[in-house]
């Protein structure tokens, strides 16, 4: 069974309109994983990891970014924004979102996690503990492609493109399997 919400690439792009600024391809009526196919092996492939941003769930998103940065970093390293990030996949609430916000807010802003940290803190209800702020309903996306693209870039050249196709083959595997990977 699909986790996908969208039945065609073009009603991704409307629903999350800022798309359109991370992926340069034009919309289509053909599913969202046959269009997520053709970006990976366009002419621009990083833009398939933005379209894997903005095509999953909220949770979905901020797991895949988690995953995604984890398996780019050294074995054994310790990065509280993606600790703090997974707390909240495990059990999404308040409590654990505005965690993650926090570490977000005082993490290293070098570090792809961080970023990880922020779309988990971003993932609905306020922005704010002390009063509401709406969330706008692309933030989780826009920063799970911010950590997710960081951490691509952050490794050997001669490594991306292989770090590209297992960060979007990930997606895909997220988006079709109904158990999760959690």
């Amino acid at each position: 069974m699909s986790r996908l919400r969208f039945s065609t690439a073009r009603e991704v792009f409307e629903t999350y309109p800022a798309a359109r600024q991370a992926v340069t391809m034009a919309p289509t009526n053909e599913p969202p994983l046959a269009f997520l196919g053709r970006l990976v092996r366009g002419p621009a492939p990083t833009e398939a990891a933005s379209f894997c941003a903005f095509l999953l769930p909220r949770r979905e998103t901020v797991w895949w970014a988690l995953q995604a940065v984890r398996s780019m970093q050294p074995p054994g390293t310790q990065d509280p924004g993606l600790a703090a990030a997974e707390a909240w996949v495990r059990e999404p609430g308040d409590k654990t979102r505005f965690e993650a916000l926090r570490q977000a807010q005082t993490g290293d802003s070098a570090r792809p996690g961080t970023f990880v940290a922020w779309a988990a803190g971003y993932s609905g209800g306020s922005m704010s503990e002390s009063h509401p702020i709406p969330t706008p309903s692309d933030l989780t996306a826009k920063m799970a492609r911010i950590a997710v693209l960081n951490a691509i870039n952050s490794l050997p050249a001669r490594e991306r493109e292989g770090a590209l196709r297992a960060c979007v083959e990930a997606c895909i595997r997220l988006a079709e399997d109904d158990a999760g990977k959690r």
